[in-house]
């Protein structure tokens, strides 16, 4: 009957009490196969497009898969959250996850996909030290199963908001090749003044062309261009380093100011809101450049919003106030950054001494100001692009529980979706 458990099967969770289901609760067993992964190394993984999937996500690419796409990827080991991962192309599974396979044709994979996210998988997991989700444990998770047409049009109106989240990424992506591709050129192989210097024509308008001398001359970091000056970070950049609060200061309610501290806020671009600080003692201004500086050292992120930092980050701005200068020359250390990853002891840091004194090419202030002007526009996109992003994701999470317990009528979905894009 719809609405009663079937024996031995697992309450879902976070779905309203069984008399307000409208769809029977089938076990999972009866529903999907869980295929285990297969180990690969991330030194055995030849170059390829093939993306990769672990506990927690696309953790790389290969050259070959192990499944027939498209697939739904879950997590199977370790403290952290487990992951549920879609994957529209042939895809890898190591063997820290599991591959989705429906048993039934009256299951629809994408569905599956987004009611397996919504139902979650850690309160399935077993163990301390190594925490597991076993077949077992999942076969027993009870599920709402809609009629097919139902799970379709759940899966085409969720789908919707992904396909746009995921047509933003990859814009974004995009922009910021060409991002990375421009500062480059200018700063790094400095591209328009060798070619002034051999009497080629620099591909740049005349004015943005005049801004750069036709000669590079040796300096103590190698050949820069005339004008330019050998210097060090400390000399071009304002930074502040993190600090950490008391921990009672911390909350997940949004009660004070949105506080970073490194990697795991550092999902895209902007930082991810996970906590908040009543009583923050350092801070970033939003367009900061930030940076990890603990276990991880260089990952980099942008600061969306006047924010605070913990110890694990700094904030970076050039001194003529640029925003994108500064966010592709952090980006531009990469190597200097792995340097003192590979000497921690326990774990990689890099302290506001030697932050400081890292080398740098200093261009005139005109140079970093015209290329401001030129990625302004590009990085107002990619921010465009996240908050809109980060709206959709919220709408999606919101309509999820309530199209897939019954509580919202598919075709008024479909109408509200249909006015918001």
């Amino acid at each position: 009957m719809a609405g009663e458990l079937p024996h031995g099967t697992t309450p879902p969770r976070g779905l309203p009490p069984p008399e307000k289901i409208q769809w029977p609760l089938v076990p999972s067993r009866e529903l999907f196969e869980l295929r285990y992964g297969r180990a690969l190394v991330a030194s055995n993984r030849r170059p390829g497009t093939v993306p990769v999937y672990g506990t927690n996500g696309q953790c790389g690419t290969h050259d070959e898969a192990l499944f027939k796409g498209p697939g739904v990827i879950l997590g199977r080991k370790g403290q952290g959250p487990l992951g549920v991962e879609w994957s529209e192309d042939d895809y890898w599974v190591i063997d820290t996850a599991y591959s989705l396979k429906p048993l039934r044709s009256d299951v629809d994979l994408r569905f599956a996909y987004f009611m397996v996210s919504y139902i979650g998988l850690n309160h399935l997991k077993d163990g301390t030290s190594n925490p597991t989700l076993s077949r077992d444990s999942f076969g027993a998770q009870a599920l709402p199963l809609p009629p097919h047409d139902h799970q379709l049009a759940i899966a085409c109106i969720l789908g919707t908001l992904d396909d746009k989240i995921e047509l933003n990424r990859q814009m974004s992506e995009t922009l910021e090749t060409m991002a990375r591709a421009l500062f480059k050129s200018w700063f790094v192989d400095f591209e328009p003044v060798r070619a002034k210097a051999e009497g080629r024509d620099p591909g740049l308008p005349s004015d943005l062309a005049a801004l750069f001398p036709d000669r590079l001359v040796e300096s103590e970091h190698g050949e820069i261009p005339e004008g330019w000056k050998a210097t060090c970070v400390g000399e071009e950049f304002d930074l502040t380093m993190g600090q950490s609060p008391p921990g009672d200061t911390y909350n997940e309610d949004e009660e004070g100011i949105p506080f970073y501290q490194g990697r795991a806020d550092f999902q895209t671009r902007f930082p991810k809101r996970r906590v908040y600080c009543t009583a923050p003692t350092r801070f970033a201004k939003a367009g900061d450049t930030l940076i990890s500086v603990r276990a991880p050292v260089g990952d980099i992120n942008m600061a969306g919003e006047d924010c605070a930092i913990g110890r694990g980050v700094a904030a970076a701005r050039h001194k003529s106030g640029s925003r994108s200068y500064t966010f592709q020359f952090m980006r531009g250390l990469e190597v200097v950054f792995a340097r003192f990853e590979a000497e921690g002891t326990v774990f990689g840091s890099i302290n506001k001494t030697d932050f400081h004194a890292i080398s740098s090419v200093a261009p005139p202030t005109r140079v970093v100001s015209a290329f401001e002007a030129m990625l302004t526009t590009l990085d107002d996109r990619i921010e465009s692009a996240a908050v809109e992003s980060h709206t959709l994701a919220a709408l999606r999470d919101t309509l999820l529980p309530k199209l897939i317990s019954g509580e919202l009528r598919v075709d008024d979905a479909e109408k509200f979706v249909g006015r918001t894009l």
